[in-house]
Order: C-alpha cells, then structure tokens, then sequence
C-alpha cells in the first residue's frame, strides 16, 4: 500500500473518530456549561445507546432510523430522570456532583457487565458495499457514520441557535441569575439539558456500534478522549467541542497510522498541553471574569 493511499485512509478514519468524539463532547460540554457538572457517567450513556443498536438493529432487525430513534428517546428520558432524582437535590456542590456521576457510571457499567457479560459483540454494517476514493477503499458504514454525525450536529446547533428552549440554555450557561429575571424556567432546563446532553453520547454509542464491538466497557475511551476535547475545545464551548473532536480525530488516526498508537496518545496530550499553554481557557473557551 503505497503513502497516500495509506493518508487518505487515514484522513477518512480520522474523521470517523474524530465526528464520533465532537458528538461526546459536545454532550459532555453543553452539561457542565448549564450545571457546572463533570459528568463522568458520559461513557455509559455512550455504551446504553451502543446496546440498543446491537438489540434494535442487529437482534430484532429493525431499520436503523429506528435504533436512533431510540438511542435518542430512551437514553434522553432516562437522562432526564437521572438527573431530577439524583443531581438536582446535590446542586451547588460540584465536587459532589461529580462523584455521583462517577457512582451511576459504575452502576451502569457493573449492571451491564452482569446482565450482558464481558464479551465484545460485533455488529453488521448499517450500509454493506466499499466505496473508492482514488487509490483508498472503504467501507459505506464509515461513510455514512461521518454523514449521519454531521448532520446530528448540524440540527443540534440549529436546536440551540434558533429554537426558544435552545436560546433558553445558552442564556442560562451565560448568566443564571440574568436568566431568572428574564422568566427562564431553570429547574426545567437542567433536567432537559443533561436529556440531550446523554441523549448526544447514546447517538454516538449507536452509530459506532457497526464500526466497533458493543461490551460493557466500549464507552471509556469516548468518555476519556470527550474529557481531553472539552479542555482543548474549551469548557463550555460547544463550537469548541466540534473542532477539538475533528482534531484529535485527525491527530489519533495519523499518529497511529504513520508512527503507531502508543506514539498518536502522547502527541495528542502533548498537542493539549501545547495549547493550553498558549491558551488556558482552550481554543474557543471564554476566560473567567
């Protein structure tokens, strides 16, 4: 395989990876924007909406439409009562809030772990077929997981750009008490928030499911590498988010292509010590007042 077939393989994995952790952080940023929480169950989201593609769609054969359908509704409901039964009545402490997301992560992974076990369960591809790209071939699935991403977070950022309720969250990851004033109902967009927030990782989880195995542990890595894009990105930006996600996509993909992968983790963490040693609020991060 000569050098640029291998690059262009690359740049297509890189996007793939790179879709796929802009989906996790954008989750992962728009909750600690809203509520100043780190949630550390993220990943477990991620692995839920991975297992209701495995059953929606390679068990019970449903479209997959349906499986995304499903990942979003079930996972955002559930999300949403996470959240008013466990976090809201901890508000205000967030360290406690933290260490209650890392006790529901462990619920979640060690309830998997026991009803599903270890084993990794391979999935078929949403789309069967290659596609060539001058010298380079892959997979339609690929393809369509990089095309089905950006337009999930297309349609996000129009939710938060143009809709009431979207507006309605950004003015209270602003200014909370401004938007007390303006009438904004904050004990409803906590809730709904942290709904979209994992609702965003179970998509991701679904998608990723035909490309990767779906176990009880397929979602550490996301929630690890959407934990090092939101410090690149900036916490609490969700545009920030998006292009840390395609970065250290790229960065990952090529590094393990061309130097290995143990070499692509280091200069992914020196690329963010990098960065935030020119800019310590990350790239499209707002500094503290």
């Amino acid at each position: 395989m000569d050098m640029m077939t291998l690059l262009i393989q690359a740049g297509v994995n890189g996007l793939v990876i790179g879709t796929m952790y802009a989906l996790m952080a954008i989750g992962f940023t728009l909750v600690f924007g809203i509520m100043r929480v780190v949630n550390f169950a993220h990943g477990e989201f991620y692995m839920i909406g991975s297992f209701i593609a495995f059953f929606t769609y390679a068990q019970w054969q449903l479209p997959f439409v349906v499986t995304i359908l499903a990942a979003v509704l079930l996972v955002g409901v559930v999300g949403a009562l996470v959240e008013w039964a466990l976090i809201r009545p901890l508000r205000g402490d967030e360290l406690t809030g933290m260490i209650a997301t890392l006790g529901i992560s462990v619920v979640i992974q060690n309830t998997a772990l026991m009803y599903f076990g270890a084993s990794p369960r391979p999935m078929p591809d949403v789309i069967s077929g290659l596609v060539r790209v001058g010298p380079a071939v892959f997979s339609w699935s690929r393809i369509f997981v990089i095309i089905a991403a950006a337009l999930v977070i297309g349609a996000f950022w129009l939710f938060m750009q143009k809709s009431r309720t979207g507006r309605a969250m950004r003015a209270v990851a602003q200014d909370r008490e401004a938007a007390l004033i303006q009438g904004i109902d904050v004990e409803k967009i906590f809730p709904l928030a942290f709904g979209i927030s994992v609702a965003l990782a179970a998509v991701a989880g679904a998608m990723m499911a035909p490309v990767f195995s779906v176990s009880p542990f397929v979602g550490v890595t996301p929630m690890l590498k959407a934990f090092i894009v939101v410090i690149l990105g900036g916490l609490g930006s969700i545009p920030g988010a998006v292009l840390g996600g395609l970065l250290l996509g790229m960065i990952e993909s090529f590094g393990a292509t061309l130097l290995g992968a143990m070499v692509a983790d280091m200069l992914q963490l020196a690329l963010v010590i990098a960065i935030l040693l020119v800019r310590p609020s990350g790239l499209m991060g707002r500094k503290e007042a």
